[in-house]
């Protein structure tokens, strides 16, 4: 596995891997408010540095995005899940680009436990997410 810049001509295939891992761990969303956040997350991509990780077949197993110290994006393809490449791209967005923040929805328990595990710790609370919806936000930081 590789962590590479992902490029434009790469945009459909993480907006597609963005709906899957959302789908697959964001149960607490309405349906259709993933229909709805899909073009607002089309349109995040070409304003973040995006990286994607590849096998060795070029098949792209997950994705992260940055923005500064942040995190902004961190999905993982479900078929792709709990096989280390969540922790590779958050190991390489800690090493090579120096980030120490991120937001994660408090109800994905199964994204808190992981940056818990990855050494993040939350340090305040937001009631609602970045679109003003009632879903909180945990505020994490590398402690």
């Amino acid at each position: 596995m590789q962590i590479q810049q992902a490029s434009e001509s790469d945009f459909a295939t993480l907006l597609q891997i963005w709906e899957d891992s959302v789908r697959a761990t964001h149960d607490f969303l309405p349906l259709g408010m993933i229909d709805e956040l899909r073009p607002l997350v089309n349109g995040y991509l070409p304003n973040l540095n995006v990286y994607k990780a590849v096998d060795a077949h070029h098949v792209v197993a997950g994705f992260l995005s940055v923005e500064q110290n942040r995190v902004e994006m961190l999905f993982v393809s479900p078929q792709m899940r709990g096989k280390g490449v969540g922790k590779m791209l958050l190991e390489f967005a800690i090493r090579e680009l120096n980030i120490n923040e991120l937001d994660v929805n408090e109800q994905n328990q199964q994204g808190v436990g992981f940056y818990q595990y990855m050494g993040f710790k939350a340090f305040s609370r937001s009631e609602t997410d970045g679109q003003g919806n009632p879903f909180p936000l945990l505020h994490m930081k590398l402690a």
